[in-house]
This record gives C-alpha cells, sequence and structure tokens, in this order.
C-alpha cells in the first residue's frame, strides 16, 4: 500500500492574504508560545557562548534546504539563536542600554509587521501618518518645544543626531563649520561630521566638570576660540542622559550661550528623555525646551522595542533640508498639503514604529512608563551607595539617571585595570550576569547600565560579589618572570 505524503504548502500559501488568516494565526501563535516558554525559563541572562563556539552551527544550516514547517524552523531556531540569545528581561543583564519591552508595545510590533504599512506617503500609511504625527506632536509639548515644531521617527539616536547635524549645518552661515560636544557626549556626533563631508577636525570636544557634566566655562572658551578664529559654530550638542555616566550637561546655561553666539542647540536625549514621563523627575530636564533639535530613543527608557527613536525641532520648516521630490512618490503639486512624512525623513520605506509607543500609551498611559523609569533610576542610586560603602571598589561619578561606572580595586594597584578586564570576561563567559566596561580618564572600568525595573538590591549584591570574585583570583594568580 502506497503511503501519500503530505504535500508542503506552495509559495502563495505562505503569502498572508484573506484565505491564509488562520495559518497566520496558528504559525504566529507557534512562535509566541515558544518565546514565553524561553522567558519563563530563563535563568540567566545568556549562556556565555563564544562566537568560534556558535558559528559553526549556524554555517551548518543549508538555506537552499527549506525544512518547510515553522514547527521544525523554531526547532532549529532554539540552536541558532534562542538559546544562546542575550536576554535583556533577565533582572542581572546589567550592560548597555536595552530595556525589556512592554507587553503593549509588543502588540503594536505584532500588528505593524503584519500590515506592513510604509510610512513614506499618505497613500501608502493613511490612519499610520496620522498616528506617527500626533506621537511626534505630543512628544514636543512635553518637551515644550512650541507651537511650530515638528519631527520624525528614525531608527534609532544615531540617525537622529545625524539628522540634526544635517539641518544644523544647512541653518548655519559661511564659514569653516564646527562642531562643540562634550567629551562625555556619544559618538555617533563625531560620526555625522564624517557623513556630512565636514572637517577632520570640525568637532571640537568640550571638557566635562567633575560630575561629568560639560563644562560651561569650557564651552564659553570653545565658543570665544571658535569667534576669534572665523569659524562657524553650527550646533552645539548637549547630552540629557551621557551613555557612560548618566549625566545631565547644564542646559539652561547651555542654551544661554547658544543664543548669544547664534549657534544651533541640539540636545541628545537618547537615553535621558524616559524623563519626560517621569512623575518625579521631569524637572531635570529644564532647560530642553530651549533647544532647537532633540533625540529621543523610546526604545531605550520608554521600554519599547528597537527601533523606536525620533528627531524632534522647534521649527518644522527646517526639516525641508531632508526634502526630495520624486514624481513616482512625492511630487510637486500645486495648491494640494498632502501630508507625506518623506519629506521629513532621511529614509524613505520606513516602519510604523509610532505604533507600538501609541499602544503602549492607550493602554499604559504616560505615568505608568515614568514610574517604571524612576524605578530603575532609583535602583541606580543604591547601587551607587552599596559601591561608595564597599571598600573593595571605587565608584566614579553619581548618575542623574540609570548607570553606575566603578572597579575592584585589587591590593596591587597595577593589576587595577587587568582585574576588571578578566572579571568582566569571566562574568560574561560564565552567563552568571552581563555587566559593560568603559574608559574612564584612560582606565578601564566596568559600568552597571539598569533599565529592568525587575533588578532588585540582592541581583545588584550578587553580582558585585561575583565581580569581586574574578577579580580578586585573577589578582591572586602567581606571576612567574619571563626568562631572559
Amino acid at each position: 500500500m502506497r503511503t501519500t505524503l503530505p504535500s508542503l504548502p506552495t509559495a502563495r500559501e505562505h503569502l498572508l492574504t484573506t484565505g491564509t488568516t488562520s495559518a497566520y494565526r496558528h504559525t504566529i501563535m507557534q512562535g509566541v508560545d515558544l518565546v514565553a516558554h524561553r522567558i519563563a525559563g530563563t535563568t540567566r541572562p545568556c549562556t556565555g557562548i563564544s562566537p568560534e563556539a556558535l558559528q559553526p552551527v549556524v554555517q551548518g544550516v543549508d538555506l537552499d534546504r527549506p525544512l518547510g514547517s515553522a514547527a521544525d524552523v523554531l526547532a532549529e531556531l532554539e540552536d541558532v539563536y534562542l538559546r544562546d540569545a542575550v536576554y535583556f528581561h533577565h533582572p542581572r543583564y546589567l550592560a548597555h542600554l536595552n530595556c525589556p519591552v512592554v507587553i503593549p508595545a509588543l502588540l503594536g510590533e505584532a500588528v505593524l509587521s503584519a500590515v506592513n504599512s510604509s510610512m513614506d506617503t499618505w497613500d501608502q500609511s493613511a490612519g499610520g501618518t496620522l498616528i506617527e504625527r500626533r506621537i511626534i506632536e505630543w512628544t514636543a509639548g512635553r518637551i515644550g518645544l512650541g507651537a511650530l515644531a515638528d519631527g520624525v521617527f528614525t531608527s534609532g539616536g544615531t540617525q537622529s543626531n545625524l539628522q540634526a547635524m544635517l539641518l544644523a549645518r544647512e541653518e548655519s552661515g559661511p564659514g569653516r563649520k564646527r562642531i562643540l560636544a562634550s567629551a562625555a557626549g556619544h559618538f555617533s556626533v563625531q560620526k555625522s561630521a564624517k557623513l556630512l563631508g565636514l572637517d577632520p577636525d570640525a568637532v571640537i570636544v568640550v571638557p566635562t566638570d567633575r560630575q561629568r557634566r560639560m563644562s560651561v566655562t569650557a564651552l564659553t572658551d570653545a565658543l570665544l576660540g571658535c569667534f576669534e578664529r572665523g569659524d562657524t559654530v553650527m550646533a552645539v550638542v548637549a547630552t540629557a542622559g551621557t551613555t557612560d555616566f548618566g549625566t545631565i550637561d547644564p542646559l539652561p546655561q547651555i542654551a544661554e550661550l547658544c543664543t548669544a553666539f547664534r549657534a544651533w542647540l541640539h540636545v541628545d536625549s537618547a537615553y535621558g528623555c524616559g524623563l519626560l514621563v517621569s512623575p518625579t523627575r521631569r524637572h531635570l530636564l529644564a532647560g530642553i525646551e530651549l533647544a532647537d533639535s532633540v533625540t529621543v530613543d523610546y526604545h531605550k527608557s520608554f521600554f519599547q522595542p528597537v527601533s523606536s527613536s525620533a528627531l524632534l525641532v522647534r521649527d518644522g520648516t527646517t526639516l525641508r533640508h531632508a526634502t526630495y521630490h520624486a514624481d513616482y512618490l512625492n511630487p510637486v503639486t500645486a495648491g494640494e498639503r498632502v501630508p507625506n512624512q518623506v519629506d521629513k525623513s532621511l529614509q524613505t520605506t520606513r516602519r510604523f514604529d509610532a505604533l507600538k509607543l501609541w499602544m503602549t500609551l492607550r493602554i499604559m498611559g504616560p505615568d505608568a512608563i515614568g514610574e517604571l523609569f524612576d524605578e530603575v533610576v532609583d535602583r541606580a542610586a543604591e547601587a551607587y551607595d552599596l559601591l561608595a560603602e564597599d571598600p573593595r571598589f571605587e565608584v566614579v561619578a553619581r548618575s542623574d539617571l540609570s548607570t553606575v561606572v566603578f572597579r575592584y580595586r585589587p591590593a596591587d594597584p597595577s593589576l587595577t585595570d587587568a582585574a576588571n578586564l578578566h572579571a568582566r570576561e569571566a562574568l560574561a563567559a560564565s552567563g552568571a550576569a552581563v555587566v559593560a566596561g568603559t574608559k574612564v580618564d584612560g582606565r578601564h572600568h566596568l559600568k552597571f547600565t539598569l533599565l529592568n525595573p525587575a533588578t532588585t538590591r540582592a541581583d545588584i549584591e550578587h553580582v558585585l560579589e561575583l565581580i569581586a570574585d574574578h577579580a580578586a583570583a585573577f589578582a591572586a594568580r602567581p606571576t612567574f618572570p619571563i626568562p631572559a
């Protein structure tokens, strides 16, 4: 008796259409169930697997021979991705500016990816265009930019900073262009200058004070120096939440200087934007309303999935510097004003990422988001106090937000850098926790970036003990003279 094998779905049966919604529902739920099971059972933030160990597994997949069923591919996905993924949801992931995400945003992600709107023109997005514009209007209102403000969603802080520098360049006068940015600011400012074709020395780094905030005195000197040399300061970039230290530059004083020297003020608030919805700490952003442009990353302190970011500007007409009219897409039509978002964006095809925040605001509300952000800021303050009271460690500046920079102090000071590097690597390899590393004044340090409200004081204490154990074990290793 001949056995009839089940037939594989045809190519068209894989398309989401009016006739395949049952398959869509079934397939997506398999993925949701797998991820929910994996997250529920995760006991550590990562496995610590090395690239050398995982690469052969991924390379061994024959992409020309499909498995056919979602169940089989999801089982394979366990081996090539899910088992060794880094889980930001775990309370002992303390490394970078990655947050656990809120469930309403994941609902939005599911909707936007299935409908697949493209945000470049009205005839591809309709309601999506208006929702994005409403979110931009709401954010500009929270910042306090005024009635003429506008903005656009971007892929992240780097793109937002790039577009801000583009607008600043086009709005500046003639002469050799200069950007003044804090020594603790984000590297994307230097990257933007290069991409915009500015001189290699276009970015002038402004020193920070003891609290790792841009020094107003040093900024004044830098502005005067540019004026005396005849240089054009096209922008001053202040930071509301530095990546390493979580510090906020003195925005009112910087804004006053920018007004005096007629310089564009850009505030990189990719990290600190969570304060916009904080019930207790909004005052820390005083002065941000004086900016000409502002970067916000909702996928950091608003607990949104990547990507979800935006650039806001005080004067919406400046966004014209990113406009290009194509006859097939957004032609110039006399007397007709079609709300095409591509007229404001560096991107053409673009995801409807605003929907995630829309769903979050409509289900949770802004105060609930702010409460979550307040929790991690409170936890960072606890971590700072723990480190300040522990003689095994030294801690750098107290953060305005949720980072803590510190290092272990071995008995032999000459081993400090190596012991801290080893502790971080050994901790990651164990998978028990993940912390970041950075340099402060040329010396290696460790860094907690706390963005998970589920992280407890006990989690922090446990990770500090692990770090101390790894660093102390390294420092206690016997040393041998190198033969001549």
